[in-house]
């Protein structure tokens, strides 16, 4: 730590900026909805810009004259977001969660809701029923329709990606998450943070590379939680041993393990 910084600044620094909802979508999933859109729509494949990526900023981003955003921001501010396209003219087809599509008061009656009947399984693992929003109306006045069709070009490009043999990764002792916790306590062991055990983390850096994340989040540890918790999983796992890769920590990420390390020492 830098002299004078308090142990809160510290940690600060290492956080992660959280720009996105970290769902990455599997590009034959947005090959096959791009398809779709500019076919139904008339859009030119080379005016599409994609705004949304972790540590961008779609407010400042440059967005070409005559261009269409199509891409899948964060869920969360998605109405902030479609408000945000149609004050400046911006064209877009956003993805969106389908149960949650006309809940914008703001922006459900200024623009397209594209209804799909399917799930689309992110790259973080995240499991969403997805549709679309965007400022294609038809004949201008289109608040919503269905998409068979791309409802099953969705599914069919899902199948593909699954049958994909994708690497199986475990996290590191210095990770807990709370499907962890959750086998920790159906085997009966006790484990207990304090906040001097542990900070959050959402996205290990060797993640970001493969532009995956934690799902749901998790807690870093300090050295000697991490002991523990190796020693439970150990127990719980006996001579099981997986076939999975284990993420591993960055040298940032092992500076924050030392850090916790020293709290808890008092140094």
């Amino acid at each position: 730590m830098a002299k004078g910084e308090t142990y809160e600044e510290f940690v600060e620094k290492f956080k992660p900026k959280k720009t996105t909802d970290d769902c990455y979508t599997p590009p034959e999933i947005y090959e096959a909805v791009k398809g779709w859109a500019c076919k139904e729509y008339g859009i030119d494949p080379d005016s599409i810009v994609r705004p949304f990526w972790p540590g961008g900023d779609y407010e400042h981003f440059d967005y070409p004259e005559g261009c269409v955003v199509l891409d899948n921001p964060p869920f969360s501010i998605l109405t902030k977001i479609c408000e945000f396209y149609i004050e400046r003219g911006i064209k877009f087809f956003l993805f969106a969660p389908s149960l949650t599509c006309f809940s914008g008061r703001k922006t459900i009656m200024r623009m397209n809701h594209v209804i799909c009947n399917c799930q689309i399984t992110y790259e973080n693992g995240a499991v969403v029923r997805t549709s679309f929003v965007t400022s294609f109306r038809g004949g201008g006045s289109t608040v919503t329709q269905t998409a068979p069709e791309l409802t099953k070009l969705i599914d069919e490009a899902g199948k593909k990606n699954r049958k994909k043999e994708l690497p199986k990764y475990d996290y590191p002792p210095e990770i807990v998450t709370a499907a962890m916790l959750q086998r920790f306590a159906k085997h009966g062991f006790d484990f207990e943070l304090s906040d001097k055990d542990c900070t959050p983390i959402y996205t290990m850096d060797a993640q970001r590379k493969q532009k995956k994340a934690i799902y749901g989040g998790g807690l870093l540890l300090s050295r000697e939680k991490a002991k523990e918790s190796k020693k439970i999983r150990e127990k719980i796992d006996g001579e099981n041993h997986s076939e999975k890769k284990t993420w591993e920590l960055s040298d940032r990420e092992w500076e924050i393990v030392k850090s916790l390390g020293e709290k808890e020492d008092g140094s």
